[in-house]
């Protein structure tokens, strides 16, 4: 076989590929910009929910949270938070509030903000914003 390969032939094999991989690419991009806006919920965003994200950033929760994923491994997943608190923002809000301000001795805890309660419902709403993005089933169990 080797006296028969010349360079012809891994010329075209090489531009073959290309184009192949090439047209593949292009394939799955047209597809991935079809399916996108089905998974999108943009249109959802509220005031609430941008001044929640704000809040999130502000206070650097992703420094200790992961979020669908992404963040710091210190402390749970928020991304399905919504679901695991049974559908109930004032579960959540409560939990932040509760919050002791000196920490619990001896383990790591969620330190206390002192948000007002405007504060806490924009951060419930992000988080809940958060839990109905289609995540391809992310994170793969209910304890985030």
């Amino acid at each position: 076989m080797s006296e028969n390969f010349t360079k012809s032939m891994a010329r075209n094999m090489f531009y073959g590929g290309a184009v192949f991989f090439f047209l593949l690419f292009v394939g799955l991009t047209f597809d991935t910009m079809r399916e996108l806006p089905k998974r999108d919920h943009r249109e959802n965003i509220t005031p609430e929910v941008a001044q929640g994200k704000l809040l999130w950033e502000e206070n650097d929760c992703i420094g200790c949270h992961t979020l669908l994923g992404e963040g710091a491994y210190f402390a749970p997943e928020l991304g399905n938070v919504y679901t695991r608190f049974g559908k109930n923002k004032q579960a959540i809000m409560a939990f932040i509030k509760s919050r002791p301000v000196d920490g619990i001795e001896g383990r790591r805890s969620m330190p206390q903000f002192n948000f007002s309660d405007e504060q806490l419902n924009d951060i419930a709403e992000f988080l809940k914003w958060t839990s109905e993005i289609n995540s391809a089933g992310w994170p793969p169990n209910i304890q985030g």
